[in-house]
């Protein structure tokens, strides 16, 4: 089942939200919804691309954590360390910063363009940002 859409540039994801897993991080995302930002190529955590959000607070802490999403999945590091930020993991990711290793919520989760997101990372690594957008479905 999808909740939701994530488009960036051409590309077109249909996604769950992980309620059971995730569900404060769940809730203070569907607050922002329709959520806009700019998508930009990991520095530090390998095959991935990420919303830098600053000094944003969605208000919420650590709920199923990791610091190793798979492709396809979605995590939300609510800040602290380092700066707010959303990070979807397209390969090998160990999520981290300057500050090192870090850990976010899994909240989100891709059901469907699996297929095309190893095409995404290396549009967002070799031709720049894109912006992105989370909405219902």
């Amino acid at each position: 089942m999808s909740d939701l859409v994530i488009r960036a540039g051409d590309f077109r994801f249909d996604a769950r939200f992980e309620e059971k897993l995730a569900p404060k991080t769940v809730a203070a995302f569907r607050k922002a919804m329709p959520f806009e930002s700019q998508m930009i190529h990991v520095r530090w955590s390998g095959e991935a691309v990420w919303l830098p959000l600053g000094d944003h607070q969605f208000g919420v802490d650590y709920e199923n954590h990791t610091s190793y999403p798979a492709p396809g999945q979605v995590i939300l590091y609510p800040g602290g360390i380092s700066e707010t930020e959303i990070l979807l993991a397209y390969g090998g990711v160990r999520f981290a910063s300057k500050m090192g290793q870090l850990a976010g919520n899994h909240f989100i989760t891709l059901t469907s363009g699996l297929d095309r997101l190893t095409e995404l990372g290396k549009t967002v690594l070799w031709k720049g940002a894109l912006k992105v957008v989370f909405e219902a479905k």
